[in-house]
């Protein structure tokens, strides 16, 4: 915990991780608002995953495409027209009375101009910290973000069930908006500039490494949209269990980041802690008791942050730096097109075969993303006593000969 405290006194480093996490706080909110509020409209989990997912996908084209734009424009002005088209989108499905397909188009654009904050931060990181912190900045940023899941499902369910939806998605709103204008006005935001990357569009998918970690990212997300949505089912949207349930699976991941994070990052590292996960939702699925999830769920979570900090500590030391944001977008892109395929499958799922289907399909989801790096080991790089930091960018220098 000490090196913990260490990196937040780093000038920079709290502000960035406050103000990142209050503009992606609508994350935790948004998928369980919009869950309870179409279910509740149209009576259908499985036309509140249409939605779902027509909106993750957005944001999976946007991910690599906004992310390179920063390389071109520049982070702020790309984050600011982004956050304005967002939240307009977000806006209109809370207020005006539209059809499902009227509810996925809308959906859609509002992925496809949600604002790149993750590419963003995880750019700048590496520029505020030595390499030695760069590997426990990002389990610490992978730790906090877990604040967003554990506030983010019990807020929205509460005022979808004390207030309305429709208020559960207009905070979201807020939260973004306000987010996004305080990360936008930090310094570290106006001094990092990304350089042009030199690379065709989705040129740096070639490198194994980031291929390896955008598969398991894209199972790791896939298996805790289906859980969201099958913790959701069990205990109904008139019920604040579920909110407490995802808050207590998200206190897990807090758990492991901060308690994992420290580890060494060997060719095992993503296949073992994702096994943690994998084992915490196959329990999960054998009683729909709520202490008997909630513990089987705070034992998946313990594998979810360090997880993710693998993830983010492999990327980082695989590409240029000019490479960086693209391949965070990648990363970002296989995570929500596996929210999208897990939000769907489990709604149709819990449809046609009741809640605990989808809790079986989330540990499916898992067991392919253990399976995956355990057999693709050899491009699991070693980073045991390695600087984790991007590769720098070199170019030709001219020289004058008098």
């Amino acid at each position: 915990m000490s090196s913990y405290w260490t990196l937040l006194k780093t000038p920079g480093v709290a502000r960035l991780i406050g103000a990142q996490l209050t503009a992606r706080f609508p994350f935790g909110m948004l998928s369980l608002a919009f869950l309870i509020h179409i279910e509740g409209i149209f009576d259908s989990y499985g036309a509140a995953g249409l939605v779902l997912g027509a909106m993750s996908i957005g944001q999976a084209i946007a991910g690599p495409l906004t992310s390179r734009l920063m390389g071109r424009l520049g982070m702020r002005p790309v984050i600011i027209a982004t956050m304005a088209i967002c939240t307009t989108s977000i806006v209109v499905m809370a207020l005006v009375p539209l059809p499902i397909v009227g509810l996925m188009v809308v959906g859609f654009v509002a992925g496809l101009s949600m604002p790149p904050i993750q590419p963003a931060v995880r750019t700048i990181y590496p520029k505020v910290v030595n390499s030695r912190q760069l590997a426990p900045l990002f389990s610490l940023d992978a730790s906090a973000q877990e604040i967003i899941w554990v506030l983010g499902p019990v807020i929205a369910t509460f005022v979808a069930i004390q207030v309305s939806t429709t208020a559960g998605i207009l905070l979201a709103a807020f939260f973004l908006v306000a987010g996004g204008i305080w990360f936008v006005a930090l310094p570290e935001v106006g001094r990092v500039r990304i350089p042009r990357s030199r690379r065709k569009l989705g040129v740096v998918l070639k490198k194994p490494e980031v291929l390896l970690s955008t598969v398991v990212g894209f199972m790791l997300v896939a298996a805790c949209s289906a859980v969201e949505a099958g913790v959701v089912a069990v205990f109904g949207h008139g019920s604040a269990n579920a909110g407490w349930v995802l808050g207590i699976f998200a206190v897990g991941s807090l758990i492991g980041g901060l308690a994992l994070g420290h580890l060494p990052i060997g060719p095992w590292a993503l296949a073992s802690r994702m096994l943690i996960v994998t084992i915490g939702l196959a329990v999960a699925a054998i009683w729909l008791n709520f202490w008997w999830l909630s513990g089987a769920l705070l034992l998946a979570g313990i594998g979810i942050a360090p997880s993710f900090a693998v993830l983010f500590g492999i990327v980082s030391a695989s590409v240029k730096f000019s490479d960086t944001a693209e391949a965070y977008g990648w990363i970002g892109t296989g995570q929500l097109i596996g929210a999208a395929l897990g939000s769907s499958l489990a709604g149709f799922a819990i449809d046609h075969s009741g809640a605990a289907s989808a809790i079986y399909v989330a540990a499916g989801f898992a067991a392919l993303g253990t399976i995956i790096p355990a057999l693709g080991r050899r491009w699991h790089p070693d980073l045991r006593g390695r600087d984790v930091s991007p590769i720098p960018d070199t170019e030709p220098i001219s020289i004058q000969v008098s």
